[in-house]
């Protein structure tokens, strides 16, 4: 399989450039961290829509390693789950029930219209440039009265004391968003994917609302838990998350990107910041057949 080498890091040769993240050793362990960090949030579970119980077909979109599509078919038995990905960086040995394909989620969806039972989208900020036609092929194709979730973070961590005003952190946020758009791929649908659902004619719309800590300040057990995670999740990441957006799209050479990130780890380990990212689960349905 050949792959696209920049700065140090292994990225996806299918449609290269079309995705910022790299999907070498240290991604891969990043993306696995993620699940983990997410299913922490949601309380061990892996989707909030209340889909039916023995779903027949489940498509996950960027499925990355393909841990979240695994973890769904062990579970449920009866469903045959396709998980489509850029990168082919999934393991040979799986459930029976799970498929993994080469696909770019932009281009026309070539499964049958009315096939899927659920369709589970998680982490595709800054991945798709026209999120009105993902939505509307994912409407084409799942059955009436199927569900699609969507799992997103914010890249701009905020505080509820101030304590992120004027830092690294600040400057974080602006600096990214600044690249999602000068890449053409919005970092922002974390805000936007209940308001594009809607226009997009999904009904029963249900948006959740999660803060994250960003490191282990919080006095609740279970945020202080999630806090230590979210940091590691952040300092494994950050290089992956800039590298090739910082270098490529904003035009930064790479001594500026690693000055950069070497403030951002400092700010990491800042006990005085309380920062938290927002994160939205957000999931709607295809109207039933009258």
């Amino acid at each position: 399989m050949n792959y696209h080498y920049d700065n140090g890091r292994r990225y996806h040769a299918y449609h290269s450039g079309a995705y910022w993240g790299p999907n070498d050793e240290r991604a891969m362990d990043h993306t696995d961290l993620g699940h983990h960090l997410y299913t922490l949030m949601l309380h061990g579970e892996l989707y909030l829509a209340p889909i039916s119980k023995n779903p027949q077909k489940v498509l996950d979109v960027g499925t990355g390693t393909g841990i979240w599509a695994i973890d769904f078919a062990d579970k449920h038995p009866s469903a045959k789950v396709i998980g489509t990905d850029l990168s082919p960086i999934q393991p040979n040995l799986v459930p029976p029930n799970v498929q993994f394909e080469i696909d770019d989620c932009c281009d026309d969806w070539l499964y049958s219209v009315d096939s899927f039972d659920f369709i589970h989208v998680r982490g595709l900020y800054g991945c798709v440039a026209d999120w009105g036609k993902f939505y509307e092929q994912a409407l084409r194709h799942l059955k009436p009265g199927g569900y699609i979730e969507q799992v997103e973070q914010s890249v701009v961590p905020k505080s509820e004391d101030g304590s992120t005003d004027g830092t690294i952190f600040e400057e974080w946020g602006k600096v990214s968003l600044e690249a999602g758009e000068a890449f053409g791929k919005t970092l922002k649908i974390v805000d936007e994917a209940k308001d594009r659902m809607i226009a997009a004619g999904f009904t029963d719309v249900v948006e959740r609302r999660f803060k994250v800590p960003v490191g282990p300040w919080a006095k609740d057990r279970h945020l202080k838990e999630l806090g230590r995670y979210n940091r590691l999740q952040w300092e494994e990441g950050i290089e992956g998350w800039t590298m090739m957006l910082l270098t490529n799209v904003l035009g930064w050479n790479r001594a500026e990107v690693e000055l950069y990130l070497m403030k951002m780890r400092q700010g990491l380990r800042n006990p005085n910041i309380h920062a938290y990212q927002e994160h939205t689960v957000v999931w709607g349905r295809k109207p039933p057949e009258d």
